[in-house]
């Protein structure tokens, strides 16, 4: 642990950049549960991680760090499930939190890694192409083969389950949101992943020589996030959407004690996770503090102007 808090703070040092986050809750398994139709949560308690079961095999979304992929696979068994039934990976975005552990599930199950063209460079380099991070050890991640390439509006389709892939530029270059429509106890519900509209304390909006185009991309990401229909109101963090509170608001709603029901809605309970307003509210937000950030920065920059 001390090792690592050492690398962390050279690195930091080093490049003049705050240093890279590793929180506890990125590592800290959590019980896994069922959202609606096929999909499944079965990431850490906030790196999240979804599974969605078809006849034809499963579907994995992120990989997250290295060492929690064991904690997937004994989350993905605990549901029932065989890890080695995965046959294809995808991401959210090409960062060490959501992708380091691509190579490893790889391997442990042959499945078929697919990544949005952005993020492709920066996924094949093991994270030294990032615009950001590339030159940050500690970001770095085993290099890692994609076999398919993707592009904004690419559906990615096994066992009758359709994913719909939507470039959300900006925090990545092939930063994306997954949208799914499932059906659930008679209900059609529109499902959406929000890959990340976070602007990071390091990113230059105005003067980035390595993405000069990374505000318009933001842009760009924020009006596909307004445009698409929402119910079931997902991301790459649980924090996004307060997965937490919503699991705990849904187990004293429902009245029982010991461990959260592992079936949302169960009983005609309500499930938690539908929220559109939240989404429209969440998306409002980030934009917001996405253009106080921008408009921040391009003041400072006119200042230093000659």
């Amino acid at each position: 642990m001390a090792k690592s808090f050492l690398l962390l703070f050279f690195a930091a040092v080093s490049t003049g950049r705050a240093a890279i986050p590793d929180p506890l809750e990125w590592h800290e398994a959590y019980p896994p549960f069922h959202i609606a139709g096929p999909l499944y949560y079965v990431g850490t308690k906030d790196l999240a991680v979804y599974l969605i079961a078809t006849p034809k095999g499963a579907i994995l979304i992120n990989s997250t760090l290295e060492d929690n992929v064991p904690k997937i696979q004994a989350s993905v068994e605990q549901l029932g499930f065989k890890f080695g039934d995965i046959k294809i990976l995808l991401i959210s975005h090409a960062h060490w939190d959501h992708c380091a552990g691509s190579a490893r599930i790889k391997s442990l199950t042959g499945a078929s890694y697919m990544v949005m063209e952005g993020d492709v460079s920066v996924v094949e380099s093991g994270g030294r192409t990032d615009f950001e991070y590339g030159d940050v050890p500690a970001t770095w991640f085993p290099a890692t083969k994609v076999e398919r390439v993707l592009h904004d509006g690419d559906t990615v389709e096994l066992g009758g389950v359709t994913l719909v892939a939507r470039l959300t530029p900006g925090h990545t270059r092939g930063c994306t949101t997954w949208t799914i429509e499932l059906s659930d106890g008679g209900r059609v519900l529109d499902a959406v992943i929000v890959g990340s509209p976070n602007v990071n304390e390091d990113f230059d909006l105005v003067n980035e020589p390595d993405y000069p185009q990374i505000a318009a991309d933001y842009q760009r990401g924020f009006d596909v996030l307004k445009s698409l229909p929402c119910d079931l109101f997902l991301g790459a963090h649980g924090s996004y959407f307060g997965m937490i509170e919503k699991l705990e608001s849904a187990h004293r709603n429902s009245g029982e004690r010991g461990p959260v029901r592992r079936r949302l809605g169960e009983g005609g309970a309500a499930n938690s996770f539908i929220d559109p307003d939240g989404y429209k509210k969440y998306v409002v937000d980030r934009e917001q503090a996405f253009l106080a950030d921008l408009a921040k920065q391009k003041e400072a920059a006119a200042v230093v102007k000659p």
